[in-house]
């Protein structure tokens, strides 16, 4: 295995042609391998690892994206700590009053709900659901054995304890709410 260090080097001392920004006395941190002194870029590696610690460190994002289907559900209440439990509930209650205050007390009968498009509409039409079919990055916490990703059984994963994995929620979503898989 290479062992990889840091080391910074000065955008300015780039040639101009391989700046990705203005060289405002920004530094860059670059990887290279200790065994042959070659100086890896890697950018995309930087900027994700970014993007999966701001989701990490940030839980309360998604409570926030998704406070009206939760507040509704109590299944789903349930499965939130105490905590997580009053920042949904109070989101809530301070995004309706705003909306009520701002626009919903200006709109005709009818059309003054948070929740609906209008008083035809039978359900809450207007809350936003989480999409299952997405891709989710998941570690397992035992051994599962071999695993069907799909209705059909043609995609097929072995799950090993300890392994990070990126799966559709909707596949493994038994094994999450069973406690078998960890959501990171």
């Amino acid at each position: 295995m290479v062992a990889l260090a840091k080391r910074p080097i000065n955008v300015e001392t780039r040639p101009a042609r391989q700046r990705r920004q203005p060289a405002s006395k920004q530094v860059l941190w670059l990887y290279y391998t200790c065994d042959t002194d070659q100086v890896v870029d890697e950018p995309d590696h930087l900027y994700t690892q970014i993007a999966i610690n701001y989701v990490v460190y940030n839980p309360n994002k998604k409570i926030e994206k998704y406070m009206a289907h939760i507040a509704n559900s109590e299944d789903l209440l349930s499965r939130l700590s105490q905590q997580e439990q009053r920042f949904a509930k109070s989101c809530k209650e301070i995004m309706e009053k705003h909306l009520e205050q701002s626009v919903l007390s200006k709109l005709p009968y009818g059309y003054d709900s948070v929740t609906r498009q209008s008083l035809s509409s039978t359900e809450d039409d207007m809350v936003p659901e989480p999409q299952l079919d997405t891709f989710v990055f998941c570690k397992t916490k035992s051994d599962v054995g071999a695993f069907q990703l799909d209705d059909v059984g043609e995609e097929v994963v072995d799950l090993v304890a300890d392994d990070l994995y990126v799966l559709r929620y909707k596949s493994i979503k038994g094994l999450v709410e069973a406690g078998r898989i960890d959501l990171i």
